[in-house]
């Protein structure tokens, strides 16, 4: 079985290097990676200067951990393999992470159910056209659901993996020592890191009033203190301070852990880092990536009880660093930081307007029926059918039903009546999705149980997933615009294409067709045009611009907005579907 594992996830990921240079850049992606690029730089110019750079517009309060990782990957493939272009190695990169999830969804699911529902549990998840198109241009919605399930994966391995320590046999004197470093090693370090910017307030104190002439220790230890800006000081000490803070980090956590190993705690517990280190990538990715933490601790309170305290204790110390390591707009300030990212992001300042049930929202004033009828139109038609039978089975699986309750069931509820804001259809929730296709997964291994005959059953199985992979091939590769046979022909009611992903098969078009130095214009995103564009090509305002051609959007109608009486010589649809149309004007 886990050659087969290893052959069918072999064979997507060729899949992928073949099909990922047919999609498109997103319309927010570029901005993301501009984040990355600052963000990588707050790693040079923090231990030189004291200063993170900021990109603004609520980027920061993303954690920066997957964009980072991909950035620097990407731009290492490309000067091996140049003919790509960067986007389309993030994207691989992006599609690879989704079959990461996949396995995880795949590894989970075998704890709830039998090896063949699992099986059909991760197709129905994995041919959904919705996750599928994401998968390929989506920086932040597909990474941050498959780090999750990742996270929870080796969260719970960790769990199962675990020796509870009895401290029965310890001397009163090893319980001292130990508990000695610990708070010798917590309240100092925890200290240091969350109150930062107290620091530099006090370090810009001190050498505000030796500069006014005030005697203190920084009168002392700087004679030129009164000839120079106060500013060169201030940055001066606060970067001795990071590094003394540092210094004292690496030397007491060396001792913690170098008593630890004599105690052998962790010989029996270095299992906990790799779920460690995820749980902290997965929240510096995303502000919610604690509630895999709020999971994994039920799981392994309800599995080992009050001994898997000092492993938790670990799972979280270890997590935290990592999320603050990989988060650099959290090192001046990490607790108001992180409260102030957690509020942002749970209040997003979106401004545009959002398109349901052929009416105009604004983001924060979604009708309640908003979540469950999208979720009910853009999932293939089984899910819904096998989910209802699989809640009877539910309830046999105590971890199981937590899971579903903590993981979907409570937050889908918050986010509905408190009229969170959401925009782009459900794509900001996906990462509380995947225990759907768990309950629908019992509903399958329910249904085979009726079932006697093998060949009836993956007949079954097949029926089951085939509307996703037959939705997908005439889809493709707008598989993300997917809606399912309830509501028809979805223009005019729902969003469709709002990453702009037709803009790339609309600039090959141009590509083909236009004469050498022509002027090409583009509604907005008008860079993702300009991406996929040759370089003869001349790219002119979309506004009081005569262009020769001109790419327009099917979004909030800008089609028929401008330039509505030229010819529309290109169209990029599916089933009917209109999502981007090139038009000759001269």
């Amino acid at each position: 079985m886990k050659r087969i594992q290893i052959i069918f996830f072999l064979a997507f990921a060729i899949l992928g290097i073949l099909i990922t240079r047919h999609y498109s850049e997103s319309w927010d992606e570029l901005q993301f990676y501009k984040y990355a690029d600052h963000a990588l730089e707050s790693y040079t110019t923090w231990p030189q200067r004291g200063e993170i750079i900021v990109t603004g517009n609520t980027y920061d309060n993303y954690g920066p951990a997957f964009v980072i990782f991909t950035a620097v990957i990407a731009r290492a493939l490309h000067v091996i393999h140049p003919s790509w272009l960067i986007s389309d190695y993030r994207h691989l990169i992006y599609f690879f992470t989704f079959l990461a999830g996949v396995w995880a969804f795949y590894d989970i699911a075998k704890r709830w159910m039998n090896q063949s529902a699992a099986i059909a549990a991760a197709l129905l998840f994995l041919t959904q056209p919705l996750f599928w198109g994401h998968a390929f241009f989506s920086p932040k919605d597909i990474p941050f659901m498959s780090l999750f399930l990742l996270s929870l994966s080796f969260g719970f391995r960790m769990v199962d993996s675990a020796q509870p320590i009895s401290f029965d046999s310890w001397t009163p004197s090893a319980k001292r020592t130990l508990l000695g470093l610990s708070a010798l090693w917590l309240v100092p370090v925890f200290s240091l890191f969350l109150f930062t910017d107290a620091f530099h307030t006090l370090i810009e104190n001190l050498v505000r009033a030796a500069a006014s002439g005030e005697i203190n220790i920084i009168s002392r230890i700087a004679s030129d203190i009164q000839k120079v800006k106060p500013e060169i000081y201030i940055q001066k000490y606060f970067t001795i301070f990071l590094w003394l803070r540092t210094a004292f980090f690496l030397l007491s956590t060396f001792a913690l852990l170098f008593y630890a190993r004599r105690s052998s705690f962790i010989i029996h517990h270095s299992s906990f880092i790799l779920a460690s280190v995820f749980l902290g990538v997965t929240t510096s990715t995303r502000i919610l990536g604690p509630l895999v933490g709020i999971i994994v601790i039920y799981y392994a309170v309800r599995t080992i009880g009050k001994k898997s305290l000092p492993l938790l204790a670990a799972y979280a110390i270890l997590a935290i660093i990592t999320m603050y390591i990989t988060w650099p707009y959290l090192w001046p300030n990490p607790l108001a930081r992180l409260l102030e990212s957690f509020q942002v992001m749970s209040q997003y300042p979106w401004k545009g307007q959002v398109l349901f049930n052929g009416q105009y929202y604004s983001s924060t004033n979604l009708p309640l029926s908003y979540i469950p009828v999208l979720l009910a139109i853009q999932f293939t038609e089984p899910i819904w059918s096998l989910f209802v039978i699989g809640l009877f089975a539910l309830r046999k699986n105590n971890i199981a039903w937590v899971s579903t309750v903590l993981w979907f069931v409570l937050p889908l509820l918050v986010l509905i009546f408190t009229h969170a804001p959401l925009y782009d259809n459900t794509r900001q929730i996906f990462f509380i999705l995947p225990p759907v296709f768990f309950v629908a997964g019992l509903g399958v291994e329910s249904i085979l149980g009726w079932l006697n005959q093998p060949k009836v059953k993956a007949g079954l199985v097949v029926l089951f997933i085939l509307p996703g992979i037959v939705a997908g091939v005439g889809l493709h590769p707008y598989e993300y615009v997917y809606y399912n046979r309830l509501i028809g022909n979805p223009t005019g009611r729902f969003e469709l294409d709002y990453w702009a992903s037709a803009y790339r098969a609309a600039a090959n078009w141009v590509n083909e067709n236009a004469p050498t130095d022509a002027k090409i214009a583009a509604s907005d995103p008008q860079y993702i045009a300009e991406l996929y564009l040759r370089g003869d090509l001349k790219i002119i305002p979309f506004v009081n611009t005569v262009p020769d051609y001109v790419i327009l959007s099917t979004r909030y109608d800008v089609y028929k907005k401008y330039f509505i009486d030229y010819e529309t010589v290109y169209k990029i649809e599916r089933g009917g579907v209109l999502y981007a149309v090139v038009k000759k004007i001269k």
